[in-house]
């Protein structure tokens, strides 16, 4: 079954984008300040209550839609909670991908303290999400057609330092209703992790189309 979607007008997207990505990057930098703080335990109380504070500023009014909201102009998804992508998710990084005219994608941004596995090192399950959503990002044309991950291979070519690090996927080639597309990780050492999947149009978008 195809997934619901409501529009969103150009002038409502950059409004809420105005209004709800400064939001976002604060619960990310209090993300990364909570890991490492060492305030004592009164100043560790008085946070936690204008933490409640702002919970309950938040929970005045939720959009409980499960549809997908599009750009009205673009009829791009917008993967606001994506744990990849998304601008209203302080779990993600986020990765803003770029798109070359060859079909090609690419990504470059920030993995702090959020993101460690063993100390100082990007945690190996991490690195496996961001390719598996870059991957799946060139596969669909930029999220332009319904492609899921139908396998995905990983190769860990040794550790990925936290800190800058680049993203970047290709199509391979395409067969029937399959993509196969490849991509990788790297640090500033150069690449530290490759992996390769196929992607796989749904069965209702077949038949949609």
């Amino acid at each position: 079954m195809e997934f619901p979607f409501d529009l969103i007008s150009a002038e409502d997207y950059a409004r809420q984008r105005a209004s709800y990505v400064p939001l976002t990057d604060a619960l990310r930098k209090l993300i990364d300040v909570g890991i490492h703080t060492a305030v004592d335990e009164a100043t560790v109380q008085e946070a936690l209550e204008h933490l409640e504070a702002a919970s309950k500023l938040l929970e005045g009014e939720q959009r409980h839609a499960t549809s997908t909201l599009r750009h009205a102009d673009t009829g791009r998804p917008l993967a606001w909670a994506n744990p990849a992508v998304g601008l209203r998710n302080a779990i993600a990084p986020p990765m803003i991908i770029e798109h070359e005219a060859d079909g090609t994608c690419w990504s470059e941004f920030t993995l702090g303290p959020a993101y460690e596995g063993p100390p100082g090192w990007v945690h190996g399950g991490i690195c496996a999400l961001l390719l598996d959503h870059i991957l799946g990002e060139v596969a669909s044309e930029g999220l332009n057609l319904p492609k899921f991950t139908g396998t995905i291979s990983v190769k860990y070519l040794r550790g990925t330092h936290l800190g800058p690090v680049r993203a970047e996927a290709f199509v391979e080639r395409s067969e029937g209703f399959k993509t196969f597309a490849r991509g990788y990780l790297r640090d500033a050492e150069g690449i530290t992790v490759e992996a390769e999947g196929v992607f796989i149009m749904p069965a209702w978008a077949r038949d949609a189309g």
